[in-house]
């Protein structure tokens, strides 16, 4: 299985929850420039996926929070991979 963002949704609706646009994975990054754990959403699967850290330094920011949040305002769905 895989979560992803519904086909129905444009992925600019990303930014609201504070997404930002990256050519690097071609699709949309939440928690990127924070080094921590983040979630790339890619333009063409629509596939939520979570990167590795690749962190210098701790913190206390989870990003699996805003994956809750796009679940709770009905973005996402689960679909067989």
């Amino acid at each position: 299985h895989m979560l992803k963002i519904k086909d129905n949704v444009d992925l600019k609706e990303l930014e609201k929850f504070g997404f930002s646009r990256c050519e690097l994975y071609s699709g949309y990054t939440y928690g990127y420039t924070n080094r921590e754990l983040h979630l790339v959403v890619r333009d063409v699967s629509r596939e939520i996926t979570i990167q590795d850290p690749f962190r210098e330094i701790d913190g206390d920011e989870n990003n699996i929070e805003m994956l809750f949040d796009l679940i709770q305002a009905g973005l996402v769905e689960k679909v067989e991979g």
